[in-house]
């Protein structure tokens, strides 16, 4: 049975012409865009190309392995080893977030959700005023006010109630690595807690009321219906203060003693790979010892990778359902 042609209807005023379509203006746009996202790829390249051609000489000599897992750093001797430095890097760096992420959290609920509307707004100005303070400032602050409070009164406090704990052990001298991750933590807190403010600010107002008509309290509402619904939001805000841990330099340089040594113990000095680097590079001498600095750059650059790489996984997982909110 033949059936009847129907004929095409011409596009509506003002629909958006299709992709083949496009005009000049909307593909000119595209390009841009396309060209603003491979330069931000070509920059990142050119970076690691750039590190790799410098650490190029200590790498061939030393060999990738044993440069990674060497605990020796003596220029004079012609001895590099990263793993010290990326030890103390993960450490100091694990204290910040352990301290920061709860108070940041905390923070962002009371500003959100628990407050006053009178003290929100000071609460957040003194938070982007944090954010605001260079790291010098900290480093300064951390010299004069934290390490004398951290050697006369907290770790001593520390080492008598927790001495059991290899964390907690060793003399109260202050520079070490918690003063290294209680600077930190006080720098990403700002950024933990701004970012978890706007996630939070995101969770539907339907799904609080409902919280409370069935009954639930202020904070269990919160807990079972806030904290679930921005966890990803959550764990992107912990990488962005991840980030800032693993990279800042000056104030953890002022604090964390300086000293190349691999020691459980969070009162003990030690050294991170933004610290070396800073420290030495300006006196490094001949293509050996540029290039084992050089070599911790790559080192930093790849840790903070895979730490993206796994955050990425895990908001992933979040979003899907993986992580259920508990009961």
């Amino acid at each position: 049975m033949p059936t009847a042609e129907v004929p095409a209807l011409p596009p509506a005023a003002g629909a958006p012409a299709s992709a083949g379509g496009a005009n000049p203006a909307d593909r000119a746009y595209g390009a841009a865009l396309h060209l603003a996202g491979g330069v931000v790829l070509l920059v990142a390249g050119l970076v690691v190309l750039e590190l790799a051609d410098v650490a190029r000489p200590a790498l061939g000599k030393l060999g990738i392995l044993a440069y990674l897992t060497g605990t020796d750093w003596d220029p004079v001797a012609g001895s590099f080893g990263a793993l010290v430095f990326v030890y103390g890097t993960l450490v100091t760096s694990a204290v910040a977030i352990a301290l920061a992420l709860p108070v940041s959290v905390g923070l962002a609920l009371f500003l959100s959700e628990m407050g006053p509307k009178q003290l929100r707004r000071p609460v957040g100005f003194a938070i982007e005023t944090l954010a605001a303070i260079p790291s010098v400032i900290y480093g300064l602050w951390g010299l004069f006010v934290l390490v004398p409070l951290l050697r006369d009164h907290v770790e001593p406090a520390l080492g008598k109630a927790l001495g059991f704990l290899p964390l907690f052990q060793g003399p109260p001298i202050g520079l070490g690595f918690l003063a290294a991750g209680v600077i930190l933590a006080v720098m990403i807190l700002p950024t933990i807690a701004s970012v978890t403010i706007e996630v939070l600010k995101t969770v539907p107002q339907p799904l609080k009321e409902a919280a409370l008509a069935l009954g639930a309290t202020r904070w269990e509402s919160i807990r079972m219906a806030v904290l679930p619904f921005s966890r990803a939001g959550i764990a992107g805000a912990t990488l962005l203060g991840l980030g800032r841990a693993l990279g800042e330099t000056m104030a953890v340089t002022m604090v964390i003693g300086n000293s190349p040594q691999i020691r459980a113990s969070l009162f003990a000095p030690g050294y991170s790979l933004p610290a070396v680097i800073a420290n030495e590079f300006a006196e490094a001498t001949g293509a050996l010892y540029t290039g084992a600095l050089a070599g911790l750059g790559l080192v930093l650059f790849g840790i903070t990778v895979l730490l993206n790489a796994l955050a990425h996984i895990l908001i992933r997982a979040v979003t899907r359902g993986w992580a259920r909110p508990a009961s």
